[in-house]
């Protein structure tokens, strides 16, 4: 299958943000001459949403800032340079960042491509609802609710990166070019409101032509982005006067947690979606045939020439070889940490933390404190899709924005909240069978010390999201709405220098690793990495090559545990409005109550 085609023509006449305030006021009024033909015509109206995942495409939105920087640092995700700590980029992971940061504060950076989606969404949304008969086209009614979902995927990606932020939920008039913040509270209820209605327009997977793709919205994946906006809205962050919950009654946690409850099982119910084996999802997504109906609810679409999901998130080739002719990956990857907190017969570890790069077409061992996502491949795209990538600067992998497991896992949790843990343990335990398929002893013991009481229920939930979606940016979420951030990233730099000095848990761990080459002449096989293994039994071996295993290294500004983070997380949950769009806002947007 194809990706999502652009149509050029109509992604010009849709362009709802430009370059200037004079374009801003020219945008709808130059647009609405054409509404009338463009929102009557359902393969006219498709190029609206051709034009607001071309603005997630763009060079600074998702592509090359928002997935590369936003989730990094965590307990289980970091930077990989992230010893290097006043460079821009370390800087927005290690919550110390600034309102002139390189590599945000520029006018064309996610902020303004974000709000350039919007616009364009808000334009579509106009048009549909005065001349898309939605009502009574379900192709117009499709196209409406995705255009209402893709602009609750940006809206609620901005209030995850900065908070109260600008709520712009129609096209921009002269009376509206300036907005200050706006209480996210307010946002939150018109995503949730948006995406009820989206839920009635849109088809379950394979339920119409358009929803067989996973590059297109979907009921299932509606639903899923309602829940997890509830339990973020329900949930905790930081505010201009602390750390609280919504005080507005209408976001009360109860009434989140049930309406995550009943969407979260309005998808499990339906039959619509399902779980793949673990390492199966992930070759799904390489294999880049987009099948909706399995476990990816949807996907960022990029081409082949745009997009940086394994350049920056994939698993690093330091030079050209047979799978790819670019070598690039490893940015971010997992806190080291994590392959140590997996059980040895978790399915999830191997898949998730990997220890190697490519070097001269061959595994070659990093260091512990260089790990690498491995959802994300080069060589996976060439075996499964045939694609060696040739760009000098971009992947082409989708990003995977919301999978089924996902689902499971928030309805345990809201369900924990509001009928307590047994009621919510069939879901936990899907997932946590998954990820056991060869030790059901262990499924039932972790579920039986689970279900001990809701709070152990909870606990159980915190672990098992960091084990089920390390490397997907999903953490720095849930441990914000969570109240836990600052506890996990302290917990977190505690472990790693544990870890680093063999104390603690990790004083059954060896100093060294010991490797060499498998006999398909590429893989590497290595001794040293599981509790239990010594240096006396590696060295045994008789492996041709071994090397301390350590995190720190020669010349760092800062241990790596240092460097997690350099202010109280808890007090740079969020990045500042860039310095830029405050300089252009009319006095109207500020960083007040935050200590940038």
């Amino acid at each position: 299958m194809k990706k999502f085609i652009f149509n050029l023509l109509i992604l010009l006449s849709l362009t709802g943000v430009m370059s200037s305030c004079e374009d801003l006021l020219d945008a709808p009024t130059k647009s609405s001459l054409d509404e009338s033909v463009i929102f009557s015509n359902p393969s006219l109206a498709e190029g609206a949403i051709a034009g607001i995942i071309q603005s997630f495409a763009e060079t600074n939105s998702y592509r090359g800032r928002y997935l590369v920087f936003y989730g990094i640092n965590t307990d289980t995700e970091v930077r990989n340079s992230l010893r290097n700590i006043n460079d821009d980029g370390s800087r927005l992971a290690n919550y110390n960042t600034n309102v002139n940061n390189g590599q945000m504060n520029t006018t064309n950076n996610a902020w303004a491509m974000f709000y350039e989606g919007i616009e364009r969404a808000n334009i579509a949304i106009r048009g549909l609802r005065n001349y898309g008969n939605v009502s009574t086209n379900r192709q117009m009614a499709q196209i409406l609710g995705e255009v209402l979902t893709l602009r609750a995927v940006v809206y609620s990606d901005l209030v995850k990166g900065w908070g109260d932020v600008p709520a712009r939920f129609e096209p921009v008039s002269a009376e509206t070019v300036y907005l200050p913040r706006a209480d996210r509270d307010e946002i939150y209820k018109q995503l949730l409101a948006d995406l009820e209605e989206a839920a009635e327009l849109v088809g379950w997977p394979n339920e119409n032509a358009t929803t067989r793709s996973t590059e297109r919205v979907n009921k299932a994946f509606v639903k899923g982005l309602r829940a997890r906006i509830a339990l973020a809205a329900g949930g905790f962050s930081q505010r201009a006067n602390g750390i609280r919950r919504s005080t507005d009654p209408d976001l009360a946690p109860e009434k989140m947690y049930a309406i995550a409850k009943k969407e979260c099982l309005d998808v499990i119910n339906s039959g619509h979606a399902r779980l793949q084996t673990f390492e199966g999802v992930f070759r799904a997504l390489h294999k880049e045939q987009y099948v909706a109906g399995q476990e990816i609810l949807w996907e960022i679409p990029f081409s082949e020439g745009r997009g940086r999901v394994i350049f920056d998130l994939g698993v690093r080739h330091t030079n050209v070889d047979k799978y790819t002719g670019l070598a690039r990956g490893g940015t971010n990857g997992p806190n080291p940490i994590m392959y140590y907190e997996y059980d040895r017969d978790d399915v999830r570890r191997d898949i998730t933390c990997v220890p190697y790069e490519w070097t001269d077409g061959k595994q070659v061992p990093t260091n512990n404190g260089r790990w690498m996502f491995g959802k994300y491949r080069f060589e996976w795209l060439f075996q499964e899709a045939g694609r060696r990538v040739t760009s000098t600067n971009d992947d082409g992998l989708n990003w995977l924005y919301m999978r089924y497991a996902d689902v499971l896992l928030m309805a345990a949790e809201a369900i924990n909240e509001l009928d307590g843990p047994q009621a919510a343990a069939p879901y936990l335990k899907e997932v946590r069978a998954r990820a056991f398929p060869n030790s059901p002893a262990k499924v039932d013991a972790f579920m039986a010390q689970a279900t001990a009481s809701k709070q152990a229920f909870f606990n159980a939930i915190v672990d098992e999201r960091a084990f089920e979606f390390t490397g997907e940016m999903l953490r720095k979420g849930d441990l914000i709405r969570w109240n836990l951030l600052s506890t996990k990233l302290n917990e977190a730099k505690v472990k790693l220098e544990q870890l680093e000095n063999r104390v603690g848990k990790y004083a059954d761990l060896p100093q060294r690793i010991y490797y060499k080459t498998a006999d398909d002449g590429e893989s590497v096989v290595i001794y040293g990495l599981n509790y239990g293994d010594t240096d006396a039994e590696g060295a045994a071996l008789g492996y041709p090559t071994n090397k301390t295993w350590v995190i720190t290294s020669s010349g760092e500004q800062s241990t790596f545990w240092n460097a997690l983070f350099l202010r109280d997380p808890n007090l740079q949950q969020y990045w500042p409005i860039w310095q830029v769009f405050i300089d252009s806002s009319n006095g109207q947007l500020n960083n007040d109550g935050f200590n940038f």
